[in-house]
């Protein structure tokens, strides 16, 4: 069904964990730049990911407040993936954006995706062109998309993150994905559709502290390889061969010195102690690239909910249902 891109629903799906310092100030900015579009109705779908601070209570003001805003609350803390992925079955809008409430993902460039919606494109992406950012952490974004620009099969643009806009027909198709170990904008460049980005200057956090410290970037970046790629299994083989290869180098030359030079040959343990060490090596290291697979298909086979709802707020008057794929259903207030 052909839809109206200049007098659509618009739904914002907001995940937030522990932002409660910013939230007030996120959704006033929201707000005005969604004032200066009246022919769009939009909607805000804020997604408390077990927060620990005020965040939840804050939100069930802005929901008293704003009639626009609806609140789901998950169980418990799933993770941010998991949140936007809640966001997505539960938007009803004619297209869906996604984006954080920490204003490092700016409201009025949100505008300029909707833009870029209404000229035609299905799926328009945050395209960072600057970041206020560490230097480590610039440097670790950068060592992250060369990886994953070098082994993932799916051409995932870099410098993106979730901030993105997309079509009803492209939510549709990625609410069809749903395996546990989740990375959004691999899934979402792996659906196709016409997809353009919209460069923007990524400002500081307003407030709080990043809710990716280093260990879940790295867990993150491990999602986005090994969900869209298997060059660590070939990895594995061509570290193999390499290894055979300098083991039959090490035997040769083993063998050619008993035989043609015996008196120089000395009985030892060297050899045999860093050829034990590096075989040793190989196989720890393939073993756990294995089990990293191997896990993820465990995961999948449970088929346990992605996520629990303590609370969901209801649907507005005017907004056609969305019925998600293999969640829980929510409590209803």
């Amino acid at each position: 069904m052909t839809r109206n891109r200049h007098s659509g629903v618009i739904t914002f799906v907001l995940p937030v964990h522990n932002e409660a310092d910013g939230l007030r100030a996120f959704h006033a900015e929201l707000t005005r730049v969604t004032g200066e579009r009246p022919e769009h109705s939009f909607e805000f779908l804020y997604v408390n990911d077990g927060s620990r601070d005020r965040s939840l209570d804050l939100l069930r003001e802005l929901e008293r407040d704003d009639p626009r805003v609806r609140v789901l609350d998950l169980s418990r803390n799933f993770g941010h993936q998991i949140a936007i992925t809640a966001g997505i079955d539960h938007a009803h809008g004619d297209a869906v954006v996604v984006m954080d409430t920490d204003l490092q993902d700016p409201p009025a460039v949100a505008m300029e995706l909707v833009a870029a919606w209404e000229g035609g494109a299905d799926i328009v992406y945050a395209q960072r062109r600057s970041r206020k950012d560490s230097s480590f952490k610039r440097f670790s974004a950068w060592l992250y998309y060369a990886l994953l620009h070098v082994f993932a099969e799916v051409d995932i643009p870099r410098n993106t993150g979730d901030f993105r806009l997309m079509d009803r027909r492209a939510a549709d198709a990625l609410r069809e994905h749903r395996e546990r170990n989740r990375f959004v904008r691999g899934l979402v460049a792996s659906l196709g559709f016409t997809q353009v980005g919209v460069p923007f200057d990524r400002d500081e956090r307003s407030a709080g502290t990043t809710g990716y410290p280093l260990g879940k970037m790295v867990r993150l970046a491990a999602d986005g390889i090994t969900s869209f790629s298997t060059a660590p299994l070939r990895l594995i083989t061509r570290l193999g061969l390499f290894s055979v290869a300098l083991s039959l180098i090490g035997i040769g030359y083993a063998v050619a010195q008993k035989v043609f030079w015996p008196e120089t040959t000395v009985e030892g343990w060297t050899w045999l102690v860093v050829a034990v060490l590096f075989m040793g090596g190989v196989q720890m290291l393939s073993l756990g690239v294995i089990g990293s697979y191997v896990g993820r298909i465990y995961s999948e086979v449970q088929k346990r909910p992605l996520y629990l709802l303590r609370d969901a707020s209801p649907a507005h008057d005017g907004l056609r249902s969305a019925t998600p794929g293999q969640v829980a259903p929510a409590v209803s207030r």
